[in-house]
């Protein structure tokens, strides 16, 4: 993703500027927001409304159409409505540890991410550091392969396949799927069997198109990009869940945030829950919303034959689907990425929960992983 430029006053508030390394991720380089204005009110303040018991609320998020909620919730100031006058600070990440170091390191609140930098966070942390609050969002990952190389998915051993980064969401997942065929790749380097090369999102098409990948395990929009350069869809991860849903993006919360501001975490999560059901209600105003925001970043909105695809294999949810995040924990493990972890704990659905059931809506399980 690129540096942020100037942007229309409606935009602007989604605008960052890169400064936090890159570690693990999902598609380019961490950013935060720069200072708003008066101008950026619909997406960070409510005109007229009265602060909460903190002044602003500080929410990270990435420039990916798995960010959805944050996104349009942003860009149509639902979440800032639930606010009243407690501003938003917009910040944009594309690295998961990134986001999970300005959330330990006191510059963040709230953050939309992934399961699997979630679950690092929070043991490195000893439990300490953050909660997941809800989910976001289900699906949006494939598997697309050069179709003159790769035919079916046997034929993917010897060749060459990309996920965003070592330990992130999809490369764990990728490597899992490898160990169920019986084959071996060993997770540190990604050299075996099948050669699994870790490459930005950002830098993916231009890979494929030079042949030193032969495809790749990544989220969207990633997946439909490669498609409109020659790729075929070869396996939706998707297909692989029970249900067909998994985690792919939560939202979480400092601990210490959550202990002195939960009216705010609330509002958020009004935000959220409303951002999604418009979502769902919306969708093609919601993707016009989304590439909107996308722009904001890039400097460039996504072309149909990219979004389209895309959007449509993307479910929001306020359910965070903690059973599936339980399961890729396990995934890791048994990859050799990480000891096993004791996760219990790691949800906080309190508020949430209350949010769902005010409007009417079923609640939501931790899976047994709830702070006591």
């Amino acid at each position: 993703m690129s540096a942020a430029r100037p942007l229309p006053t409606t935009l602007r508030a989604l605008a960052v500027t890169a400064t936090l390394p890159l570690l693990l991720t999902a598609c380019g380089y961490g950013s935060e927001g720069k200072k708003d204005t008066p101008s950026d009110a619909k997406a960070n303040v409510a005109a007229d409304g009265v602060k909460l018991s903190a002044p602003e609320v500080r929410i990270g998020y990435f420039p990916n159409l798995t960010h959805a909620t944050a996104l349009v919730g942003l860009q149509e100031g639902l979440i800032a409505k639930e606010l009243g006058g407690t501003k938003i600070k917009p910040q944009a990440f594309n690295a998961g540890p990134s986001e999970i170091e300005a959330l330990n390191g006191g510059s963040l609140d709230i953050g939309f991410i992934g399961p699997s930098p979630s679950i690092n966070g929070y043991v490195k942390s000893k439990g300490q550091n953050l909660r997941i609050i809800s989910g976001s969002a289900s699906g949006g990952v494939k598997l697309v392969v050069n179709p003159d190389k790769i035919k079916t998915l046997d034929d993917l051993k010897g060749k060459r396949i990309a996920t965003p980064q070592k330990g992130n969401t999809q490369d764990v997942a990728f490597l899992n799927w490898i160990a169920e065929k019986g084959w071996k790749v060993d997770p540190e380097s990604g050299k075996g069997d099948v050669s699994v090369v870790r490459t930005e999102n950002k830098v993916t098409p231009d890979a494929f198109k030079s042949g030193s990948i032969d495809g790749a395990w990544v989220p969207e929009p990633t997946a439909s990009k490669l498609v409109t350069d020659g790729a075929k869809v070869l396996l939706d991860e998707t297909d692989l869940w029970p249900d067909k849903k998994f985690v792919i993006t939560n939202v979480i919360v400092s601990q210490k945030f959550l202990k002195e501001h939960p009216d705010v975490v609330e509002a958020v999560l009004k935000g959220t829950v409303k951002t999604n059901e418009w979502i769902n209600a919306n969708p093609d105003k919601a993707k016009a919303s989304a590439n909107a925001a996308l722009k904001a970043e890039t400097g460039k909105e996504l072309a149909a034959a990219v979004i389209d695809p895309a959007w449509a294999g993307i479910d929001v949810t306020d359910d965070p689907l903690a059973a599936t995040l339980k399961t890729q924990a396990d995934y890791a493990v048994k990859a050799k990425l990480i000891e096993q972890p004791d996760l219990t704990g790691i949800y906080d659905l309190t508020l949430l929960n209350k949010v769902l059931k005010a409007a009417g809506k079923p609640e939501v399980s931790d899976a047994g992983l709830g702070a006591k």
